[in-house]
């Protein structure tokens, strides 16, 4: 039972959770992209630290090169003067910086690869943020869309000027004709009262008509 109710809660939370990132899905969307700016900011100032080191390193490096390309020359010309003494000293020196430029080698070497994989999520993240800001401008569009859709739909759904217009047109074009519920009256009267009877009679064929007709009028004209 207990399982059972942390289900049903679970999944009525789940719904409700829904239902709020679909009202609030466009202020979300804003703010998961401020978020991803903010780490592309930090990602972008790790990045320029790196290069400051690397590139500080490359300065270090490059001068102990110099430096041991000069003491070397040196070194020679003490050895061919016979300073065994400056020459042994200028060695000492010389292995000293060369250790000291392999270190620093593999320090380069370890800071070009951190630096070109930072890059290259640096770059990933930029053209994602771009694409999270047109797709933010689609779901905007979309989104307006919906609400003039569904903002229609309500108010043609809903009982409307529209509506009672219908209404009012369909009770007048429904009602009776007067006129013509006059006439079935009259027509009704007449044979209860049978003052009509000779004219059916004569209609019939039993008799002549008590009233003149356009026919009869026509008739007596053919006759002239």
């Amino acid at each position: 039972m207990i399982s059972m109710m942390k289900t049903l809660f679970a999944g009525a939370n789940s719904r409700a959770e829904d239902r709020l990132k679909d009202t609030f899905a466009l202020e979300l969307i804003d703010q998961k992209i401020r978020e991803t700016e903010v780490q592309l900011k930090a990602a972008k100032a790790t990045l320029a630290s790196l290069m400051q080191r690397q590139r500080g390193e490359q300065r270090q490096f490059d001068g102990l090169q110099t430096r041991i390309a000069t003491l070397t020359e040196r070194a020679k010309d003490a050895l061919n003067n016979d300073r065994q003494d400056l020459a042994n000293e200028a060695a000492n020196a010389i292995a000293t910086m060369e250790n000291e430029a392999t270190l620093r080698s593999e320090t380069l070497n370890r800071l070009e690869q951190q630096t070109l994989r930072l890059r290259t999520s640096v770059e990933a993240a930029h053209r994602r943020i771009i694409d999270l800001k047109q797709g933010a401008i689609s779901a905007k569009a979309i989104k307006r869309e919906q609400n003039i859709q569904s903002n229609l739909r309500t108010t043609i759904g809903r009982t409307s000027s529209a509506d009672e217009a219908e209404d009012l047109i369909a009770r007048v074009v429904g009602k009776d004709d007067p006129f013509e519920q006059s006439e079935i009256l009259s027509e009704i009267n007449a044979s209860l009262d049978h003052s009509n009877l000779e004219d059916r009679m004569a209609a019939a064929g039993f008799g002549d008509t008590t009233k003149t007709t356009a026919a009869d009028v026509l008739a007596r004209l053919s006759q002239k």
